[in-house]
């Protein structure tokens, strides 16, 4: 089995890769623009199975030439977060959206797509939301992510609609909202909690690892359809997951009645439609939080204006 990964440097890349080469007879080339670096691939590009392509998935010459070649194409190259995305909207339109569309128009029937979604595509839902739920991207983000999950479905892909992750990988991001928090108690011994009741679902990046390995084996039975994909156990007000790190850190809360998070998801979501398929996810978020726990103090953000 052929297999390209867009996307492979990046934060879920560098961890799926070697998954797929321990759980499946596989070659595996890589589609990475190398935007954060290689050192998060260092570990296992010298391996003979991989192949890399120091590319961007708006090279329409690039993907015409590379994408027929493969039995799967597993799609992550994005500009991810509503952060990232207001920071540079174009990047955002032309990877997310329109670089996918046009991956999509390459997609042979033979072939299976993994693309990996998002659950911000929901927008503001009052309850708990289900696959059913009508999508209302409310950010930037949202919009290119759910229109790019539409194109991948008409051509038979799976579209993962991921929770919040959270989670250490060798491409570490400290924008996501746990990472941020367990950071921000560890290194500057406060947080500055506002929207506090504001409810969200969280998965761990090792359960994002395995939803993707148990898509490519359950594909026949997942294809032209999007999954929520985390846990009803991972649902957590902001305040509950900054009183959950206090209990390990010893940091200031303090709740402000100024802030508001432009990407406003405030609901639960249901995870009945995977978990009938088989898939749970593992990672107990306590043990998920301790993880970071470990790992952040050693992980320090240097500014060359600063002495200290």
């Amino acid at each position: 089995m052929n297999i390209l990964v867009t996307g492979g440097a990046g934060y879920i890349g560098s961890l799926l890769i070697p998954q797929l080469l321990e759980k499946f007879n596989c070659k595996i080339t890589i589609i990475d623009n190398l935007y954060f670096g290689i050192s998060p691939i260092l570990y296992f590009i010298s391996d003979s199975r991989i192949t890399f392509i120091n590319g961007d998935v708006r090279d329409e010459e690039l993907m015409s030439k590379n994408v027929p070649k493969f039995d799967v194409i597993i799609h992550l190259a994005a500009i991810v977060g509503f952060p990232a995305c207001s920071k540079d909207p174009t990047a955002a339109l032309t990877i997310n959206q329109h670089a996918t569309v046009s991956l999509c128009k390459k997609i042979s029937e033979k072939q299976k797509l993994i693309y990996t979604s998002t659950g911000s595509s929901y927008g503001k839902i009052k309850g708990i939301c289900d696959e059913t739920t009508p999508i209302n991207p409310l950010t930037l983000y949202g919009k290119t992510k759910s229109i790019a999950e539409k194109a991948s479905l008409d051509v038979g892909g799976v579209g993962l609609r991921f929770a919040t992750a959270y989670g250490v990988s060798p491409r570490m991001r400290l924008d996501l909202l746990v990472n941020d928090f367990v950071y921000q108690a560890i290194h500057n011994k406060h947080i500055i909690l506002y929207e506090g009741q504001f409810r969200r679902t969280f998965i761990h990046i090792k359960d994002i690892i395995e939803s993707i390995v148990f898509s490519l084996r359950n594909f026949n039975s997942m294809k032209g359809q999007a999954f929520n994909i985390g846990t009803e156990t991972g649902n957590y007000t902001k305040l509950e997951i900054a009183q959950l790190i206090q209990k390990s850190v010893n940091y200031l809360l303090y709740k402000s009645d100024v802030g508001h998070d432009a990407d406003e998801r405030d609901y639960e979501v249901s995870y009945d439609k995977i978990e009938k398929l088989g898939f749970k996810c593992k990672i107990n978020f306590q043990d998920g939080l301790d993880e970071l726990i470990k790992v952040l103090p050693q992980v320090k953000i240097h500014s060359q204006w600063k002495n200290a």
